[in-house]
């Protein structure tokens, strides 16, 4: 299936894992790049840039295969070493980075120099269009279905995506909301290059993420995310635990965020996924939850993606021809 992004990519499908913190690590995948996909490493899973250099290395040695590395950089007090994870990067001969968060200018061309290519997420199209500005080769552009943060202006994937793809120049990756072939045949029809999924990967038979975390999340419907921050204009969407419903209802009371730091500490977030503890921390999902069914091996899911993808294109195409 080539597409714009599979050639820039050198992948065999457009469908990329997206970059997810306790999740990305080189068993996720390298099982997505010999799936035919993209796998996403996650830096910041790894405590140092050093741990980095040796996931990068472990998942060199698991796969023959292009993958990446996701860098999220976020406001914090005290930062993580981003330029140090970089150096990491760039001297493991990584050579395409998903960047997230704010906006990657600082490191795009120090990226470039070393023959990365560079997609960037993003949840609208003006800070789509600044990426373009600064050099990136291919936006990734997250509707507000997805998990994790989905920006604060609203906009699902079915404006979001021809938006974005009517704005820029350069390749748009949809993002949010995709967990089959249906959904991947509507983002190419909607002019996306190809796709990215969290959540989906989340529930498969490689994914780091206990048994009981992934059963809950394919035992889940639709309805059962909830978005936390909204008052802190930070907002994050995960699947609706308890600890979910804790944080939503002190906000409503008008807590800050230090009052509901304690529950949302990322340690929290990592013992529950590796424990399976459903309500033991904060577990980030996507409203593709209420599309996921089964708990597959990522080569039988891009296979059936692109598979399913293939039959609803052609069905489509087949009642536009009547």
């Amino acid at each position: 299936m080539k597409t714009q992004v599979s050639e820039l990519l050198g992948i065999r499908y457009p469908i990329v894992q997206g970059g997810m913190q306790w999740v990305g690590t080189a068993e996720l995948a390298s099982a997505v790049s010999n799936g035919g996909g993209l796998g996403i490493l996650t830096a910041l899973t790894q405590p140092t840039p050093d741990d980095l250099r040796r996931e990068i290395e472990r998942c060199r040695s698991m796969t023959q295969y292009p993958f990446g590395v996701n860098l999220t950089i976020l406001p914090a007090i005290t930062p993580p070493p981003y330029a140090e994870y970089v150096d990491a990067i760039i001297e493991s001969g990584v050579k395409i980075v998903e960047t997230a968060g704010n906006s990657p200018k600082a490191f795009i061309e120090r990226m470039k120099q070393h023959g990365i290519k560079v997609l960037h997420k993003c949840t609208s199209v003006r800070h789509a269009l600044s990426a373009e500005r600064h050099g990136v080769d291919i936006v990734s552009i997250d509707g507000f279905e997805c998990a994790g943060h989905p920006g604060e202006d609203d906009i699902p994937a079915l404006v979001l995506i021809p938006a974005a793809v009517r704005a820029l120049k350069i390749p748009v990756i949809a993002s949010g909301g995709i967990g089959d072939g249906r959904g991947m045949a509507a983002a190419l029809a909607l002019g996306a290059q190809g796709i990215n999924m969290g959540t989906r990967f989340m529930c498969t038979q490689e994914a780091p993420v206990h048994e009981n975390i992934k059963r809950a999340l394919v035992a889940a419907t639709e309805r059962d995310t909830a978005l936390m921050f909204r008052t802190m204009h930070n907002t994050a969407r995960v699947y609706k635990n308890a600890i979910a419903q804790e944080v939503v209802a002190l906000e409503r009371r008008g807590a800050t965020f230090e009052e509901v730091r304690h529950l949302v500490a990322g340690a929290r977030g990592k013992s529950a996924l590796r424990n399976g503890e459903i309500d033991g921390g904060v577990v980030s999902a996507g409203m593709v939850i209420g599309l996921i069914d089964d708990i597959p091996s990522c080569a039988e899911l891009i296979e059936r993606i692109v598979r399913d993808c293939r039959a609803h294109l052609k069905a489509a195409a087949a009642l536009a021809a009547a």
